[in-house]
C-alpha cells in the first residue's frame, strides 16, 4: 500500500448513467433520505422533505429503518443499505441510477487522479491508488467519520516507515461521483492521510480504462 502523494487541486467528476427502461419510464433514483434526529430505539427521518418517525424494523415510502444510535442510522432500500449521519445532506438510494453508472475522472499534476465523494454519507476526497488493495484512510479521519475501527480484524502491513498495526472494517457505503456501492472492504492505519486512498475493494467493482489522462470507471456489479 502507496501512502498519499500530494496534490495540488481536486478535479471535477463528471457522471454519466445509464438507463434501461422502457421510452415512458424515467430514470429515476429512490427517495432522498436524511438523519434529522433519534431517540431511543426510533429515528426521525425525512424523506422526500417529510418528516417520519421510525421504529426499528418499520418500513416508511420503502425505507426501512435497521438500527439507530447516538448520530448514525442505517436505513434500507430495495435490498441495499447505508448508513445516514446526523446533519449530513439527503442520500438518495436504490432505483436504476446506481445499477449501471460510470465515473470519468481527469488526471491532475503528477498524473494522479482524484475525485469527491463520501464514506457512510461524510464527504471525502479520494485518491485513486491501484496498488492499495483495500480503501485505506487515516486514524484520524476514520473518528471524524465516526467508524470504530478498534472494532475491526487487528493486523500488520508494511509501509515506506516499516510495519504498522492496522485495523480492516466494512465500510456501510462509499460513493465516488454519483456511483454509490455497499458494504466495501477498508483498512485503517495510524498515519495521518489528505485523501482516502480509493484501493481494489472498490475499483475491483469497475471496468478500468485509461487514455492519456483520463480514467473511466464503468461500474459491474
Amino acid at each position: 500500500m502507496r501512502g498519499a502523494a500530494p496534490l495540488a487541486r481536486a478535479l471535477a467528476v463528471a457522471l454519466a448513467v445509464a438507463c434501461s427502461l422502457a421510452p415512458d419510464e424515467a430514470c429515476a433514483a429512490g427517495p432522498a433520505v436524511s438523519l434529522s434526529g433519534s431517540l431511543g430505539s426510533k429515528a426521525l427521518l425525512v424523506i422526500d422533505g417529510q418528516p417520519h418517525t421510525l421504529d426499528i424494523g418499520q418500513t416508511v415510502q420503502g425505507v426501512k429503518l435497521l438500527s439507530v444510535g447516538g448520530s448514525e442510522a442505517v436505513v434500507e432500500i430495495d435490498r441495499q443499505r447505508v448508513a445516514l449521519s446526523l446533519g449530513r445532506s439527503p442520500v438518495s438510494l436504490g432505483g436504476s441510477a446506481s445499477d449501471a453508472a460510470t465515473v470519468v475522472l481527469k488526471a491532475g499534476s503528477g498524473g494522479h487522479f482524484v475525485g469527491e465523494g463520501s464514506i457512510n454519507g461524510h464527504a471525502v476526497r479520494f485518491l485513486v491508488d491501484t496498488g492499495a488493495t483495500y480503501v485505506a484512510l487515516g486514524a484520524a479521519q476514520a473518528d471524524r467519520l465516526g467508524i470504530d475501527y478498534l472494532k475491526g480484524a487487528r493486523g500488520v502491513t508494511g509501509t515506506a516507515n516499516g510495519q504498522v498495526v492496522v485495523y480492516r472494517v466494512s465500510l456501510a457505503s462509499v460513493q465516488l461521483g454519483g456511483v454509490l456501492l455497499y458494504n466495501v472492504d477498508a483498512v485503517i492505519v495510524p498515519q495521518p492521510m489528505d485523501q482516502v486512498l480509493l484501493g481494489n475493494s472498490f475499483l475491483a467493482r469497475f471496468d478500468m480504462q485509461r487514455a492519456s489522462d483520463t480514467l473511466t470507471l464503468v461500474k459491474r456489479y
